[in-house]
Parts: C-alpha cells; structure tokens; sequence
C-alpha cells in the first residue's frame, strides 16, 4: 500500500468510469489528487467518495481541450502542491456520432470526431511536462483502446488510440532523458463503462444483437472469456504510476487479458 504516497497527480476526465476507477486506485496508494472534468458535478462526486474515505482529493471544471484552461489549472495545482507528479488523461466522448457508418460514407468532420482524444492527451502531456521539467520527474500517462492494433469498423477511433500509442513513443523519447516516463495501458471492452454500452446499443440498431450475444463476443475474445474489471484496469495503472515501474518507458501496457496476443 501507499506506493504513491506523497505523489500528486491530475487527472483528466475523472467523472467517467475509468477515469474515477483510476482516481480510486491512486487515492488508496496515498496520492493526493486533482481532479477534472468538463462537467463539474460528476467530478465533485468522485472528488468526495475519495475524501469520504479518507483520501485527498479536489474538483475542478476544466476542458481538456482547452490549452488555457488546462495551463491555468496546472498553475495552481503547483501553487497548491508545489509540483505535479503524475499526469493521467482519461478524457472520453460519446461514440453515438462516429461509430457505425462505413469510412467510404462518412464525411471528414464525421472521421475527425474521435480525433479529439490525440488533440486533448497531446495538450495534457506537453503542458504537464513543462510543470516536471524543472523538478526532472514525472509520470505521464493514457488509456487507449484494442482498435489501436486491430481492424474495426469504428470510424477514426482506431486512428486516433494508435496515434495517442505513438505519441506515448514520441514523447518518451524526448522526455525519459529529462527523468519523465511516459506510458499508457491498453484495456477491452469493459461493461461497466457507458461507452461499452453506447457501442453495444449501436451495434443492436444495425445488426440486431442481444446485449447476451454482444457481450458473449466480446468476453470469447479474452483467454479467460470472462471481462476486464475496472478495478483490475486501475491496479495496473496505480502500479504503472508508481516508482517499481521505473523501468517501464514509452510503453502501452496490453490489459486485454489476452484479447490481442503481444
């Protein structure tokens, strides 16, 4: 326990599913916590599950695709703290918009939709770097998703999660001289996520698929046929935050419990 004790760490889209998973994960090894979100009110609530239960926690409305506001916050997270540690962006859309329809058909505002989640990690990563710079230490890290490596009929979301994969690459080549790591963690499907769900309800528009049959598709796809948690998903980014994974670099860690074979 506590193996991010004494460490802060901001963390955008912390109302979602994964993004309050990883919260909760960081909150019980010690890390003192920032927390994001375009809306105020579900990042409030995490923000006070957190200190309910004795953590250290606090909520702010912030954009992650706004450079100003993502800057501005950052400032005063170091006035707070004094130093930012770890880095987390988590930030989700809804996919309603952009999943479904055949690349042939679509237009480029429909493909560039999910390109937002590169835009907002690339903001989050560069100006967090600029607050550890000066104290040469850090961890900055993402989620991306299986449509990084595999062929999908998802739009530009496949793009964009192998984009984020390479600009993990990227930036750690640039920043692991300067003592920053940098790297992500790649789940499946989760269904306690609402985006599982918003894909699933898609997918029975077009297809006709019972919520058993899409789930049962998905769970087959792992070795243990049975779903990632979000607690297993957060664990293993606690660890990838902390110092016993000094070692680990540039890296999108494989959490698909088999789904895609490294």
């Amino acid at each position: 326990m506590n193996e991010l004790k004494n460490k802060v760490a901001v963390i955008y889209g912390a109302g979602g599913e994964i993004g309050s998973a990883i919260a909760g994960a960081f909150a019980r090894e010690g890390a003192r916590l920032f927390l994001t979100g375009r809306r105020l009110g579900p990042v409030e609530a995490v923000a006070r599950d957190i200190v309910s239960a004795g953590g250290m926690a606090e909520a702010a409305e912030v954009d992650a695709l706004d450079e100003q506001a993502i800057d501005k916050h950052l400032q005063s997270v170091v006035t707070k703290a004094g130093r930012i540690d770890i880095s987390f962006n988590a930030m989700g859309t809804s996919p309603t918009e952009w999943m479904g329809a055949p690349l042939v058909d679509m237009n480029l505002k429909q493909f560039s939709m999910p390109l937002t989640y590169i835009t907002s990690y690339f903001l989050t990563a560069r100006l967090a770097a600029k607050y550890m710079l000066p104290n040469k230490s850090g961890v900055i890290m993402t989620v991306t998703a299986p449509p990084a490596r595999i062929g999908t009929p998802n739009g530009g979301y496949g793009p964009s999660q192998a984009a984020k994969e390479a600009l993990t690459r990227y930036l750690s080549v640039e920043l692991a001289p300067e003592g920053i790591r940098v790297v992500g963690l790649q789940p499946h499907g989760m269904p306690e996520t609402k985006t599982i769900k918003e894909i699933f309800e898609n997918r029975a528009k077009t297809a006709g698929v019972t919520w058993e049959q899409f789930a049962g598709y998905l769970a087959g796809m792992n070795h243990p046929k049975r779903f990632l948690t979000l607690a297993e998903m957060a664990n293993v980014a606690a660890f990838m935050a902390s110092d016993k994974a000094s070692a680990m670099m540039g890296s999108t860690v494989n959490v698909t419990m088999g789904a895609l074979d490294d």
